[in-house]
């Protein structure tokens, strides 16, 4: 259990620096409130983000297993580079249920889509890398 809410917290880690870094990407809160800190964000934004981690893995857990496998073909030809499509159009399509609940992620464009994929794996997983001893079963 302790292993799948460091998940969640390293996927709304990562998510956060996405946003942070592409001006492509932006989040909405589902509620506005008091900051948790002076400067800092607020706690509906935090649990959004925690949400929305939630929902993408989810979404990357069966749709996107399911075009990996239905693409290996195309994976294998391109060396891997169609990856950043699929996880581009996996987050486009994270957008489109996160439009329907009244907040969450909005992606301006297909490419911003692209750029925040490869932005938020390559943060998830050096926050993954940092965090892997707490998560590291001892024996």
């Amino acid at each position: 259990m302790f292993r799948f809410f460091m998940r969640l917290f390293v996927n709304s880690a990562a998510l956060a620096v996405a946003v942070w870094v592409v001006p492509g990407l932006t989040m909405k809160a589902y509620g506005e409130g008091a900051e948790l800190f002076a400067g800092g964000p607020s706690l509906p934004l935090v649990l959004s983000y925690v949400l929305f981690a939630f929902i993408f893995g989810l979404i990357n857990g069966i749709v996107g297993n399911a075009i990996r496998i239905v693409a290996f073909p195309i994976y294998i030809l391109t060396l891997g580079l169609v990856s950043l499509i699929v996880n581009g159009v996996l987050l486009l399509l994270v957008n489109l249920v996160s439009e329907a609940l009244g907040f969450g992620l909005l992606v301006e464009d297909f490419y911003w889509g692209i750029i925040g994929a490869l932005v938020l794996s390559l943060s998830s997983w050096i926050i993954g890398m940092v965090l892997r001893p707490l998560v590291k079963k001892r024996r």
